[in-house]
């Protein structure tokens, strides 16, 4: 690497050592850790004077064997695994449809079906099986025959039932989002050509559009299958005495305080998720490789009898969305279900549950979230800006382009778990662990989360950045103006947007996550996620059920206040 000693190299010399520590310290010295951890464990040696002790012993792959070995452990990863193949299944189905209602008809009340489509991304995954509760539970509307008024039925809801369900409202609005972009690329020419050419309805479907998707299926598959098999929050709740990973995890670490086991099957639970996300982008490259400039949108036709078939399709998946988070609040406000249905507001002030912290934990998730959003956006923007516009350091950008990715393959339980290791550790060779006085605090929660969501937010901005010409750095380079004059009055404002959004994805995932932050909170940290499961333990579902309306309703309310913004940016621009 060439060094040109020059105010502005410096200074991007100094903005790339800041990302690539930051990356490396969030990212690869705590994996590092965490592979390490998972070959040793506890052997109890006995001492001179006869005291028994526990000592750290070099033990290989003994801990994987021994996971292999345990009927019950790897039954657990091979329940995971029908877990997440049934529920991406079922959910691509119903996505795909969903999909081409909304990219190939003309039904009525598209932009009502969107906005109800994508409610569930703002809600913690506990919230889907706590909800599910109240209404196929021992106690719920459906199995006691809406309270002896009809004959019940009972699903079983707690087991793989409860979960598959639970996790297909988790992934639908991603995995459409998906699919609804790979609707929107497909070129109109090919629908004209089988038009030309005489082609059925059914055989132009065929030959173009499922292949004019398949990608998309293929990449909504691998995505919705990784959110699946490494979801905590739902199996959680409702997942009985039905074993999977993630669950593992929890219970090895809190409950057996076996952390070396607990970081074996973390290194399994990642196996799958990097397979995934390794696939996806193959998938993705021979995606965008298939794509034209010169492809033009489809603009669907009004056929009255296909327009009313998707209505009543889309109506279906927007009754199931609305019944649950409806039943959700209705039972966040009974005094006491199912024997007094009187309104009350009480849960909401959380006396008398888990803990008794009242409102801090929401407290605690609104710093969070907006700590992570903010200092989350600035450094994915930062980092994105430098791979995109530098050009030369090409060791530096490469090396954060590749740690860029990987936060996409971890799962938040791995995150956090790897967390324990490396910031609860006083000593690195020797030295003292610089970043050990963060363990606890504030700090790590925010790191984690801004670990955890860094990929999106960095592929985000990279892309809106993309689309900005390169004359704007040319013209002052030329003129002598320093980059970070040119970033501060012209890329920020072009890419205002970007930022609006890739802040309000931070904002909406720290204020609904658990994974991540299960491991890394103290009594004074405690987010309000973690206090949805403390008091779903403690049987206080109600008040739990609250504090997940509490944050569907502020991610909604940031939501609307960012569209806001963005409607007023893209109003300013049109008039200049």
């Amino acid at each position: 690497m060439k060094f040109n000693f020059n105010k502005e190299n410096l200074v991007r010399y100094f903005c790339f050592s800041v990302v690539l520590a930051y990356l490396l310290v969030g990212v690869a010295f705590p994996l590092v850790e965490l592979v390490i951890k998972s070959l040793y464990n506890v052997s109890t040696a006995e001492a001179a004077n006869g005291v028994l002790s526990n000592e750290e012993s070099f033990v290989g792959i003994k801990n994987f064997i021994d996971y292999v070995s345990d009927e019950s452990l790897f039954g657990s990863l091979i329940n995971s695994i029908k877990i997440a193949l049934t529920t991406t299944v079922l959910v691509l189905f119903i996505s795909f449809w969903t999909a081409y209602a909304l990219q190939r008809t003309q039904m009525k009340w598209k932009s009502f079906f969107r906005v109800v489509f994508m409610l569930p991304m703002f809600a913690p995954t506990m919230f889907y099986g706590l909800a599910l509760v109240y209404l196929f539970g021992r106690q719920g509307v459906f199995t006691t025959g809406f309270f002896g008024a009809i004959p019940g039925f009972d699903i079983e809801l707690y087991g793989p039932i409860g979960i598959t369900i639970s996790e297909m409202f988790y992934i639908f609005p991603p995995t459409l989002i998906i699919l609804i972009v790979s609707f929107g690329n497909i070129d109109r020419r090919l629908y004209e050509a089988a038009d030309a050419l005489g082609s059925s309805k059914i055989k132009t479907f065929f030959s173009v559009t499922l292949p004019g998707v398949k990608y998309g299926l293929m990449s909504a598959f691998f995505a919705g299958f990784t959110l699946v098999f490494t979801d905590f929050g739902a199996p959680k709740v409702v997942g009985g005495n039905y074993n999977v990973m993630a669950v593992d995890i929890y219970k090895r670490v809190v409950g057996q305080q076996d952390f070396y086991m607990g970081a074996t099957i973390s290194i399994i639970l990642l196996i799958p998720a990097l397979l995934s996300f390794f696939a996806d982008r193959v998938v993705q490259r021979k995606q965008t490789a298939g794509l034209s400039a010169k492809s033009k949108p489809f603009v669907p036709k009004v056929k009255p009898q296909r327009d009313w078939l998707f209505f009543g399709i889309s109506s279906i998946v927007v009754v199931a969305i609305i019944s649950l988070i409806s039943i959700g609040f209705y039972a966040s406000i009974v005094k006491m279900w199912p024997y007094d249905f009187s309104l009350n507001f009480s849960n909401y002030f959380f006396e008398d549950t888990a803990g008794s912290r009242g409102l801090s934990p929401f407290y605690n998730s609104l710093r969070l979230a907006l700590y992570t959003a903010l200092f989350g956006t600035i450094l994915s923007f930062i980092s994105a800006y430098l791979v995109t516009k530098s050009r030369e350091m090409e060791l530096f950008k490469k090396s954060i382009s590749v740690l860029s990715l990987i936060p996409l393959a971890l799962p938040g339980l791995v995150i956090g778990f790897s967390y324990i290791f490396f910031f609860n550790r006083p000593t690195i060779f020797g030295v003292t662990n610089p970043f050990s006085s963060i363990y606890g605090t504030m700090a790590i929660l925010v790191l984690s989360n801004m670990i955890h969501f860094y990929t999106v937010s960095f592929m985000t901005a990279k892309t809106a950045l993309q689309q900005l010409d390169n004359e704007f750095d040319s013209v002052s380079e030329s003129m002598g103006i320093p980059f970070w004059t040119t970033f501060r009055r012209v890329t920020v404002p072009v890419c205002l947007p970007a930022i609006i959004e890739i802040f309000m994805y931070y904002f909406a995932s720290s204020m609904a996550t658990v994974s991540a932050v299960i491991f890394l909170y103290s009594p004074k940290t405690i987010p309000a996620t973690v206090s949805i499961i403390n008091m779903d333990d403690a049987g206080d579902q109600a008040p739990a059920l609250a504090m997940c309306i509490l944050i569907i309703v502020t991610n909604i309310v940031i939501k609307i206040i960012s569209e806001v913004v963005l409607k007023k940016l893209k109003q300013r621009r049109a008039v200049h």
